[in-house]
């Protein structure tokens, strides 16, 4: 699949954009007519530049308002159209992409649209130029992909054909299989975006809203086999609008885009793996005519990934500090053994049960190092494979130095810097790696049994929705609809990613920004160097662990010192009022700063610690089929924090 990028979709200049699509890894780019205005670059300095850098010059676009004028109008448009020609010639570009007019002192008359765009097709075939007429979701009389495609049949001419792109199409829920049927030749050109789907005027929508593949909620998949199966072989190119984007670092952005069309490749191609026809006489519950046969015979090539089943559970969390006094403090007095360091590392191992958190001892040559989570370990079938597509999906590797005999993690890095280890899984719980530990308890106590529950994680505003596709894509974890929670600074979106057996969890929180030495400060900014570790610093994150009895294991907790976050007294007025719970457990509740949620399918029970940096712990313990986090709690976990931050 030839893929490509539109210049609108990136942050920069010209230069900037066409150095970090190539690094990125596109094929082609689509050029925008602001970025070439506003450049200082000519256009054969443009034209050099893209051949320098191995990059095709697709499309430049948009050229507006062309149709259903009056012919005073047209004689305008179409001088402003040849001048845009002569500029392509300039360019070395052959294809230009128009869109339906939207103006509304526009003529409806589709006979006068057809020989209106015929007059264009004659003048673009004079200068060797392709048109691609392209139905706006918002045209004034030309808002539907089939229209605009009826009207190119109609003038019949080759140098006019379609452009589908699949926001236009899918944020009108047209059906995307009669494009099936369509001439290929006649789709001069694909552009693919997603979004989230959003009640609001679809212009609107498109102009802030559009993310990459794999980033919202759009069915593209199922587009593009439509596509694949109407026999188009031509680039398939990003068209993003977003305000987020387009102030990001550009050449993340770019990789983050070329991540989502390798996605966008494979799931298309499972898409028609899943959608084959069956071939004529082949019989029911044979296979025939179901797969790959059927895919090669269309004229454009879909690639896939190395295919890995999703994590099996976390092997371990880790966390950095340059003083480690107050983790060790907190892990020990949750009941966490300590399991001693490691013999080549600065590391310390402690457990709970199948709960291993390492502590990472960063130093004071480190500098700033406030504690925080700064990697975690999957359980997964394959590493070196599951490893393998992470990488062929633009993700950094992470090499972690290991000696003889030492277990080899294969790693990468996340878009927020936390760093991914890829663990050999066993089937009963154990990690092999935990004996390169030594000098801890010689006899480690018989603790509570425990697992880590979920992750909850920081998430720089810029880089959320890179986040979400690179869990998705890379891990196979399955993205939940998110969800928005007051906190006393504004609300925190909060986005749920986990495997189908809910044995990894893991909470993505884009928080709002706060208030920081009387200056507005994103809570998910990055720092200089774009990793996006500013989140570890103004906003909390935390582990959770669950453990078979709550109630329990709190007051071991209390008896052992720990220091809980204080719940206040209406909490608990409220919760009798929302669940009428028996008075002694509702004491017993309060007494323990336990939080309580319960809905049809159980209930949870959960305590938070302290903050030490910017990480905190939570024990839960879930029963029944409870599959939530205690979200109606998470505003007072939230109110009770900022208190303890300003506190003077």
């Amino acid at each position: 699949m030839r893929t490509g990028i539109a210049t609108v979709c990136l942050s920069g200049t010209l230069k900037e954009k066409m150095q970090a699509c190539a690094i990125a890894g596109f094929d082609g780019i689509e050029i925008f007519e602001q970025d070439l205005v506003t450049s200082p670059l000519t256009p054969e300095d443009v034209r050099k530049m893209a051949a320098d850098l191995g990059l095709t010059l697709d499309l430049y676009q948009p050229f507006r308002d062309f149709d259903s004028v009056s012919e005073d109008l047209l004689a305008a448009n179409l001088r402003r159209a040849e001048a845009k020609f002569r500029l392509m010639a300039r360019l070395g570009m052959d294809t230009i992409l128009v869109c339906s007019n939207v103006a509304t002192a526009s003529i409806d008359s589709d006979d006068l649209r057809t020989e209106q765009l015929g007059r264009l097709a004659e003048l673009a075939g004079e200068h060797g130029v392709k048109v691609a007429y392209e139905a706006l979701a918002w045209g004034k009389y030309v808002s539907d992909y089939e229209h605009a495609h009826r009207l190119v049949e109609a003038v019949d001419h080759p140098n006019l054909g379609t452009c589908l792109d699949s926001f236009h199409i899918l944020s009108r829920d047209w059906n995307t299989a009669p494009i099936e049927a369509f001439n290929p030749e006649k789709i001069f050109f694909v552009q693919v975006a997603d979004a989230p789907k959003l009640s609001m005027d679809v212009l609107s929508w498109s102009r802030h809203y559009r993310v990459f593949p794999g980033e919202g909620q759009f069915e593209l998949a199922k587009f593009m086999g439509h596509v694949v199966r109407a026999g188009y072989a031509g680039p398939v190119s990003l068209e993003i609008f977003n305000d987020v984007f387009r102030q990001s670092d550009v050449e993340r952005t770019a990789v983050d885009g070329m991540r989502s069309l390798i996605w966008l490749e494979e799931q298309s191609a499972k898409w028609l793996d899943a959608n084959a026809p069956v071939l004529s006489g082949a019989a029911p519950g044979t296979g025939l005519g179901t797969h790959a046969a059927g895919r090669r015979r269309y004229p454009m090539e879909l690639a896939t990934l190395p295919q890995v089943a999703e994590p099996a559970g976390f092997n371990f969390a880790e966390v950095k500090a340059a003083d480690t006094a107050g983790l060790e403090k907190v892990l020990g007095q949750l009941g966490f053994e300590f399991n001693g360091r490691h013999r080549t590392k600065d590391v310390q191992l402690w457990t709970m049960g199948h709960a291993r958190v390492i502590i990472n001892e960063a130093g004071p040559d480190a500098g700033d190092t406030t504690p925080t989570i700064a990697a975690l370990g999957f359980d997964v079938d394959s590493p070196v494979i599951a490893s393998a597509r992470a990488q062929q999906l633009k993700a950094p590797a992470v090499p972690r130095k290991s000696q003889a005999n030492e277990e080899v993690f294969q790693g990468f890095a996340a878009p927020d810097s936390t760093e991914i280890f890829l663990c050999q899984g066993s089937p009963d719980g154990t990690a092999a790696w935990t004996s390169e530990f030594g000098e801890g308890l010689e006899v480690p106590a018989a603790g509570a049994s425990a697992v880590i529950d979920h992750v909850n994680l920081a998430q720089p505003w810029q880089h959320f929705d890179e986040a979400v596709l690179f869990y998705t894509s890379a891990l196979a974890l399955e993205a939940q609809p998110f969800a928005e929670v007051p906190s006393p600074t504004g609300l925190v979106r909060s986005q749920v990613m986990l495997t189908e057996n809910r044995a990894v969890r893991l909470v993505l929180n884009l928080a709002p920004l706060i208030q920081q030495d009387g200056a507005s400060v994103d809570s998910g900014a990055a720092n200089s160097d774009g990793a996006g570790t500013g989140a570890r610093r103004t906003y909390q994150e935390h582990i959770a662990f669950a453990v078979d009895d709550l109630v329990a294991t709190a007051r071991d907790c209390k008896a052992r010192g720990l220091e809980f976050l204080e719940i206040p007294a209406n909490y608990y007025e409220d919760l009798d009022t929302r669940f009428g719970l028996a008075p002694d457990f509702l004491a017993t509740l309060q007494e323990l700063n336990l939080l309580y949620d319960r809905d049809a399918d159980g209930e949870f029970l959960h305590f938070y610690t302290a903050t030490v940096g910017s990480v905190f712990f939570e024990m839960v313990e879930r029963r029944g089929n409870y599959d939530g986090y205690g979200a109606p709690n998470a505003p007072v976990r939230h109110a009770v924090q900022y208190d303890l931050l300003h506190r003077t």
